[in-house]
């Protein structure tokens, strides 16, 4: 239920903004740092237009307000930069952290309107290419800090931007141990997603997760899998991830994987809610984005699951995956290079790629968990908050 209202928890507030609450990294940050924000004292707070995650946000401690948070024309910012003045002021706000950049552009006029510190997470590798791109995403920059989801990211910042924020910190995203272990996992779970991908027989499955966008690679892995239904007997190869209401990109993948007679082996498994099991129903997983990405989310979750990773050799994934220790890196938009890093992961046995998994978690677990992340992020927020004198 949207909420919006003076009242409510007593004590200071942080205010998350992201678009929406539907599915992705931004969200699922949102989400970690309002339970992490409710254990240390504070009220959680998010702006979004909403989505099928804000009972999750709520059950972590935080309250959802609604605004059309993912609008993009002027007047609908400036809109948005007087309701979100309006609840700094009325619901004890001490910070606004930014998720995105139409929304940032709104906080970071109502964070100047009322003199509340004001902090962004760089969560996506925003392009460039024209002084109004740099502009446009220079918002992101502007406030009292800035977050870089990785090294990657910070580099990326740096190289292409001339404008230099106040302070850039390098707060890599987490994963949670304990709901990404193989440990906590139950075997029902996991049967339970193989049957539903007709995996059930013993089928080495290979796990192709993400959004149903372009950027995401998927015909590249439709083509590099051409070969390999040839020659591994029992493959079956599983697309888990948001439609995103693509549908006619939805369409081309689909006519590629007829075209290319791929449909006996391949699922299109749309969006799935338990990740941790769907991960360990695979025995490898792709990543085969065209675009580099802040982070890489997948290779970070799978490897904590155990599975070796094959994945595009720029962005974020580069510092999560070892090469030849816990997965693979191929050249980007390459469906031969993809196609060969598969068939070397297949003719493995299962313990050796157990093993490689084993090694994928262990290095997760030395830099990538979400007790770092957001603890890294609670004391920059107190940073904050006591150069401000807010608390």
């Amino acid at each position: 239920m949207s909420k919006d209202k003076a009242g409510g928890a007593k004590g200071p507030a942080v205010l998350q903004i992201v678009p929406t609450l539907n599915a992705g990294g931004a969200e699922r940050s949102t989400i970690e740092m309002a339970a992490t924000l409710a254990r240390a004292g504070f009220a959680p707070l998010v702006v979004s237009e909403g989505g099928r995650m804000v009972s999750e946000f709520e059950a972590a401690g935080g309250e959802w307000i609604y605004a059309p948070a993912n609008a993009k024309s002027p007047w609908q910012l400036i809109a948005n930069a007087r309701q979100y003045a309006r609840i700094i002021r009325e619901r004890n706000v001490v910070l606004v952290h930014a998720r995105s950049r139409a929304p940032a552009w709104s906080s970071l006029w109502a964070t100047r309107r009322t003199g509340t510190p004001f902090v962004t997470t760089w969560h996506g590798a925003y392009s460039g290419e024209n002084a109004a791109k740099r502009f446009y995403n220079s918002v992101m920059l502007r406030g009292d800090a800035v977050i870089a989801n990785s090294q990657w990211t910070a580099d990326h910042i740096r190289s292409v931007y001339s404008y230099r924020p106040k302070k850039l910190v390098i707060v890599p995203r987490g994963v949670d141990p304990d709901a990404f272990s193989p440990a906590n996992v139950s075997s029902d779970r996991v049967s339970r997603l193989r049957a539903q991908w007709k995996a059930d027989g013993g089928e080495t499955v290979v796990l192709v997760p993400g959004r149903i966008t372009r950027r995401k690679g998927h015909l590249v892995a439709v083509d590099a899998l051409a070969p390999l239904a040839h020659e591994f007997g029992k493959l079956r190869v599983v697309f888990a991830g948001e439609p995103n209401h693509r549908d006619r990109f939805a369409a081309e993948i689909a006519g590629a994987i007829e075209r290319l007679q791929l449909a006996h082996i391949v699922t299109i498994a749309g969006h799935v809610q338990d990740m941790p099991a769907a991960y360990l129903a695979a025995d490898i997983v792709v990543s085969a984005t065209i675009e580099p990405e802040a982070f890489g989310r997948v290779a970070a979750e799978a490897a904590a699951m155990e599975r070796p990773v094959v994945t595009t050799d720029h962005g974020g994934a580069r510092e999560i995956v070892v090469p030849g220790i816990s997965g693979l890196l191929v050249p980007p938009g390459d469906s031969h290079a993809l196609s060969d890093a598969l068939r070397l992961l297949l003719e493995k046995s299962r313990d050796d790629r157990k093993a490689m998994g084993v090694r994928g978690r262990a290095h997760v677990l030395s830099r990538f968990t979400l007790a770092r992340m957001t603890g890294d992020t609670l004391a920059l927020y107190r940073e904050l908050l006591e150069q401000h004198g807010s608390v």
